[in-house]
């Protein structure tokens, strides 16, 4: 069993920069983060694993996912916030690196931490 825990999200106006932390409770090879704003389903934003990264086409060239593997951490650095990005931002580990983009195929997950992005 993982325990993720996220922190960062908050409020920022747009234009504006965040950088979401996931902590991990031990060492998982795939790790994803995912969005869900209200009323949407959940939706991919960025994965990492052995094979590289991979951010949706929404966010490429804003956001940059990351891992520090000696503290079992992934971050999420956003840049350019727009007020599309609100949403509650979820960390995700033990995915599988093919289907990296696809919940379902993600066994951990985080309580979520909440963006917020003023226009």
């Amino acid at each position: 069993q993982v325990q993720l825990v996220e922190s960062g999200g908050g409020l920022v106006q747009a234009g504006g920069s965040l950088r979401l932390s996931c902590a991990a409770s031990g060492s998982t090879s795939v790790m994803g983060w995912f969005r869900q704003a209200p009323g949407k389903e959940r939706e991919f934003v960025a994965s990492i694993s052995w094979r590289g990264s991979n951010h949706a086409d929404s966010v490429k060239g804003r956001f940059t996912i990351s891992r520090d593997s000696a503290k079992n951490t992934v971050y999420l650095q956003m840049n350019s916030l727009k007020p599309e990005d609100t949403a509650v931002y979820y960390c995700a580990a033990g995915g599988n690196s093919y289907y990296f983009s696809a919940p379902t195929s993600y066994e951990y997950w985080g309580q979520g931490t909440p963006v917020t992005v003023s226009s």
